[in-house]
Formats: structure tokens, sequence, C-alpha cells
């Protein structure tokens, strides 16, 4: 377990050190299960958002709305989450 959450829980990832703070994932989930590190920024200098694993139901939706490659992985790896 890490952060409370079953390492094997089938989850989505936000790459907090690749993500550049577009935001267009938020909008498209449909549990609400994304949100901003209010008040962090990555190793970009940006904001960025987090996944909320025990909420997601791997949809593909923010995946597919994420115009940045790499910034969310179709696997749950909350060490890369910086929350």
């Amino acid at each position: 377990m890490a952060g409370g959450v079953p390492m094997d829980l089938y989850a989505y990832t936000i790459v907090s050190d690749v993500c550049e703070g577009i935001g267009d994932c938020i909008a498209v989930c449909p549990v609400e299960c994304i949100s901003w590190a209010e008040g962090k920024t990555n190793a970009k200098g940006t904001a960025f958002a987090f996944i909320d694993g025990e909420t997601c139901i791997s949809c593909r939706g923010c995946l597919n709305a994420c115009p940045i490659e790499g910034a969310i992985l179709d696997e749950w790896h909350p060490e890369l989450q910086l929350v």
C-alpha cells in the first residue's frame, strides 16, 4: 500500500514532474478524481494535477484529453505523484 491505496489498484497516474498544468484532464473526469496540487509546483515550476487512486475508474478520459506525452500513465504509480 502507498498512501492508503493498494499498489495493485487499477488506476491511472499523473506524473507530477511531466505535467505542464494545462488541466484538460480535470474537465473530462466523470468521477472528479483529478485535482490540482494546491500551492505546489513541479520540477518545471508549473502547477500540476494528481489522481485520487481510490476514486479513479480508469475510463481513459484523462489519458485521451492530455496533450502532454507521458504525463498520464495507464497504471497506478503513486510515487510519481508529488502530493
